[in-house]
């Protein structure tokens, strides 16, 4: 069984930064995509960005140059460092791990980000 364990949200004013964390435990092999999700109330969950377990990375439109995700592939890990923040970047954020072998998508509980003054 595979879990992840998600920190790192808060309140944060508009301008600020935060750091989020997901550490993955279980049965997880090596060629993996690891990444962060959000969904506001009242709309879709959307994509954040993702990183392969090779390094390649992909961001949502709305963080580009805002946002930066990292992974420690020896601990299984991987954070989103968000700057700059804005008041719609409020959401539930969810750490997504999808295992490439066993086509199978894994999810954290969420951790809520506000930006507000």
């Amino acid at each position: 069984q595979v879990q992840l364990v998600e920190s790192g949200g808060g309140l944060v004013q508009p301008g600020g930064s935060l750091r989020l964390s997901c550490a993955a435990s279980g049965s997880i092999f090596s060629i993996n995509v690891m990444g962060w999700y959000r969904q506001a109330p009242g709309k879709e969950r959307e994509l954040v960005a993702d990183m392969t377990s090779r390094g390649e990375r992909i961001y949502g439109d709305s963080v580009k140059g805002r946002f930066t995700i990292s992974r420690d592939n020896a601990a299984n890990t991987v954070y989103l460092q968000m700057n700059s923040l804005k008041p719609e970047d409020t959401a539930a954020y969810y750490c997504r791990l999808h295992l490439v072998n066993l086509r199978a998508n894994y999810w954290g509980q969420g951790t809520q980000v506000t930006v507000s003054s």
